[in-house]
């Protein structure tokens, strides 16, 4: 492992960026069969799903294959992260109906694997927890050989919000970690860096069975030393599965782009993150949290 950190150090000073993406950022323009028919079934059940919120390079690729990322509890967030696309405010009611309809899209997909995340909901007495709970038991009841990753926001560290979600028994349990703690002030005003291990702490207590999963964004400032400091402390609390890829900065409003990280640069964190104990890392330019998951699950033997 310290040979790959060698490597790396050293290649995270900021220079002047390029006024055009590096060649490894660039992907086709979405469409096809399946990504119209996706989409069309998206707004005839009324649902929302962060491909299109976060404006996610990956959609044409992950729609075209049938596979989405549903976001559930609507589509405004009651934080306002430097680095998401999704809208901000004040959410409006949800709408308790949802979890079944995302069972219904789910089992005319008839997926093998469906992620579900959600924008945060300080609003709601338990963070939104019911609504993901309940989104996995009716994606279950209708499609039992289907597993359910569920991404969720940070419950405000609440045990009992996550125990709810625990409780339904996802196949993976994921909460991103995004930055390193030097820059979770500027990135995540709501958020707090030893809440994001604590969260990982108490779902390992709670049911130690189910896989965890997080992922950090590069390109708002961090070092690559920084990183690998941040990929310790996540095995420390016994974190399965992580994903490395690329911030692309949404618009002029977004936290500014420090970097294009190169993808020798991905690769040797691959390297150290597999070394340090990972069941899986998907480490790349254009790696989402959710990209690639069902092969991510196969790679790291958890289906």
């Amino acid at each position: 492992m310290a040979e790959q950190l060698v490597q790396i150090m050293g290649r995270h000073r900021r220079t002047a960026l390029p006024e055009r993406k590096p060649q490894w950022l660039k992907v086709k323009a979405p469409g096809g069969e399946n990504y119209i028919r996706l989409k069309q079934l998206m707004r005839e059940l009324k649902l929302h799903s962060v491909c299109e919120e976060a404006h996610c390079p990956n959609i044409g690729e992950c729609w075209q294959h049938g596979t989405a990322t549903f976001m559930i509890l609507g589509s405004v967030c009651t934080r306002n992260c430097a680095y998401c696309a999704v809208a901000h405010g004040r959410p409006p009611e949800y709408d308790i109906e949802e979890p079944m309809r995302v069972g219904e899209a789910i089992a005319q997909m008839n997926l093998r694997h469906a992620v579900i995340t959600s924008v945060d909901r300080d609003d709601l007495p338990d963070f939104g927890a019911y609504i993901f709970a309940e989104t996995i038991r009716q994606i279950h009841a209708r499609l039992p050989h289907c597993s359910v990753e569920v991404l969720v926001p940070d419950f405000q560290g609440s045990e009992d919000a996550i125990r709810t979600v625990l409780e339904a028994r996802p196949e993976i349990y994921n909460h991103n970690t995004e930055t390193v703690p030097r820059l979770f002030k500027k990135a995540r005003p709501g958020g707090r860096y030893e809440r994001v291990l604590e969260i990982f702490r108490i779902a390992k207590r709670l049911a130690p069975g189910i896989p965890t999963k997080t992922g950090i964004i590069l390109g708002l400032g961090e070092t690559n030393e920084e990183v690998v400091e941040v990929m310790k402390d996540l095995r420390a609390v016994d974190v399965d599965i992580l994903t490395l890829g690329q911030y692309l900065r949404p618009s002029d409003a977004h936290i500014e782009l420090d970097r294009y990280v190169t993808p020798e640069e991905f690769r040797s964190l691959y390297d150290i993150g597999m070394q340090m104990g990972f069941k899986h890392v998907e480490s790349g330019p254009l790696v989402r949290s959710s990209y690639h998951a069902w092969e991510q699950v196969q790679a790291a033997a958890l289906a």
